[in-house]
């Protein structure tokens, strides 16, 4: 019997402004509402399916940050805020414009042209401009209290509109929202953020879901620990000005017992896998995996060919080279199977995309019956591509596994017990990630590099206030807080001239609010290049924060 193991990746980086609090993008929010419920009742719809799914803590603080605002009422949402609003009529300028220029964003042929309702208001908004851009003073609150509402019931979930709740009701109504819809909206999203937690940590419990961790901020370790890494599978890369982070490996220590911490704290028991950043691996971070107790971790096959040449297969466990402390099984993502998931398989009809994937699968199981498939990819932003949140394509492929004798899906967990056995000892392991194989995405361009050294020199200051006594206890706690949102790899990420100018944008603006942040409370002048950009950046907009990757 072959074992099918998905891994399904749930991460979004910060988004809260450090001073205030507030949310400077939705995505958060948006995936909470739309996949992350979604995902959950995929699962709980299929009782015999097992898979791994992955939180990042980031993205879990995130999300009780949104459950508190339901909660409370007190918004630090934007986008909440105006659907909450009373007096629509009364939105500033700024206001208006905020919510014009993020109302649209999404994947227009899925989750806008279907709805006549949200297409008018896009239409009108277009007329208006056509003929004078002043026009747009004209829009009513009525129009901005629509907008607010359907961008919200845009990116609702299946599941939430199959409920049969007010989240139905609203969309059948389709325009003249009131301020009793919109609060009965609110009190929706807001029940199903709260029950995100619970809903996996349920699945969990009844040991159909195993759940693993990521490092607490999502940094991207092995260049945390050695930028020198990046030139393993790619010789030539140019490094930062700076010759390291300093203190890379006590940072990187600090993250990996932050998210043990974290899911015990929200799971009730600690993670047996660890999925790092971006599956971004290198024998100096394998050690400290290691020597945390993990039973497992991940990466891609390119690192895997990397490693141990073209020939390397997927198809089993790896165990870690040697030096590596205790036990620790590798597995590296079947690459087709799992970028058909995340790419191609949006573009055909779900029935015969669930079709086609276990056609391959069971290819699989042809060639050796003990075989290991690992799939892994994002849990969040490949689905809005796909009709109806991908509802349909889950649909038959959870059915076709279930009814198939000769394919077992199993937790991460469970694969390296039944791998044992078979595991062939990884005679080194290449640095790289889950996209190309390489470290490419987060260094060797200018404004990435530039980037790095700005952490650099900034680090250098955070480790020099803590060595003396010039910060009390509180204030400490605040730098390191707010030196673990810094050290996140999604800065590094969008950096370059190759990305969405509108995402570089917000990135690069978000990341040095949070360099100035640390320096101010470290109670040391800004440098002058905080207030430039570092990156012009290029190519064609994301809609959903974290680019759809191929993971």
């Amino acid at each position: 019997m072959a074992d099918l193991a998905f891994l399904w990746h749930m991460h979004q980086p910060d988004y809260r402004h450090p001073d205030n609090g507030e949310f400077r993008l939705p995505w958060v929010l948006l995936h909470a509402i739309k996949d992350y419920t979604d995902m959950a009742a995929h699962l709980e719809r299929h009782p015999h399916i097992r898979c791994t799914v992955n939180f990042v803590p980031v993205l879990l603080d995130q999300i009780e940050d949104y459950a508190d605002q339901f909660a409370t009422g007190c918004w630090r949402d934007p986008l909440l805020r105006l659907a909450a609003s009373p007096r629509p009529e009364c939105f500033t300028a700024d206001e208006r414009q905020w919510l014009i220029d993020l109302a649209f964003r999404c994947h227009a042929p899925t989750m806008l042209e279907p709805f006549a309702p949200y297409r008018r208001l896009r239409d009108l908004l277009l007329h208006v401009r056509s003929h004078d851009g002043e026009a747009l003073d004209y829009l009513s609150g009525a129009y901005f209290a629509d907008l607010a509402t359907w961008y919200l019931l845009a990116w609702s979930g299946e599941s939430l509109r199959r409920a049969g709740g007010v989240i139905a009701e609203l969309m059948a109504k389709g325009s003249g929202f009131s301020l009793a819809d919109r609060q009965a909206l609110l009190a929706e999203l807001g029940d199903a953020v709260a029950g995100i937690v619970p809903r996996y940590r349920a699945l969990a419990d009844d040991g159909r879901v195993e759940l693993s961790c990521t490092p607490a901020g999502h940094p991207l370790a092995p260049l945390l620990l050695d930028f020198n890494a990046a030139r393993e599978a790619w010789p030539d890369c140019a490094l930062p000005a700076a010759p390291e982070y300093p203190g890379g490996r006590s940072r990187v220590a600090e993250h990996v017992a932050q998210a043990v911490a974290s899911h015990a704290r929200r799971f009730g028991r600690p993670p047996a896998g660890l999925w790092p950043a971006e599956g971004a691996l290198s024998e100096a971070f394998l050690k400290q995996v290691g020597e945390a107790g993990f039973r497992w971790t991940a990466s891609s096959h390119g690192v895997l060919k990397h490693s141990a040449g073209n020939d390397a297969r997927t198809t089993q466990a790896w165990q870690a080279p040697d030096g590596t402390p205790g036990d620790l099984t590798l597995f590296f993502r079947n690459e087709r199977l799992s970028d058909l998931i995340g790419f191609e398989y949006c573009r055909w009809h779900g029935r015969d995309a669930a079709q086609h994937f276990m056609t391959e699968v069971k290819a699989l199981h042809l060639q050796d019956a003990n075989h290991l498939i690992p799939v892994f990819l994002d849990g969040e932003n490949a689905w809005e591509y796909y009709p109806y949140n991908a509802w349909y394509f889950f649909s038959d492929l959870y059915d076709a596994l279930e009814k198939n004798p000769g394919i077992r899906t199993v937790t991460l967990s469970e694969a390296a017990d039944s791998q044992r056995a078979r595991r062939a000892r990884l005679p080194r392991l290449v640095a790289g990630s889950w996209v190309y194989g390489t470290l490419s995405t987060w260094i060797g361009h200018p404004d990435k590099n530039r980037a790095w050294e700005m952490l650099c020199e900034v680090k250098h200051c955070v480790d020099r206030a803590l060595d003396g006594d010039r910060l009390g206890p509180a204030e400490r706690a605040d730098v390191i807080r707010r030196l673990a949102v810094c050290e996140g790899s999604d800065w590094f990420w969008w950096l370059g001239d190759y990305n969405s100018p509108q995402s570089v944008a917000s990135f690069d603006a978000l990341f040095r609010e949070n360099l100035k942040a640390l320096y101010q409370v470290l109670k040391l002048p800004l440098p002058s290049g905080l207030d430039h950009p570092i990156s012009r950046g290029g190519g064609e907009p994301e809609s959903g924060g974290t680019m759809r990757r191929a993971n």
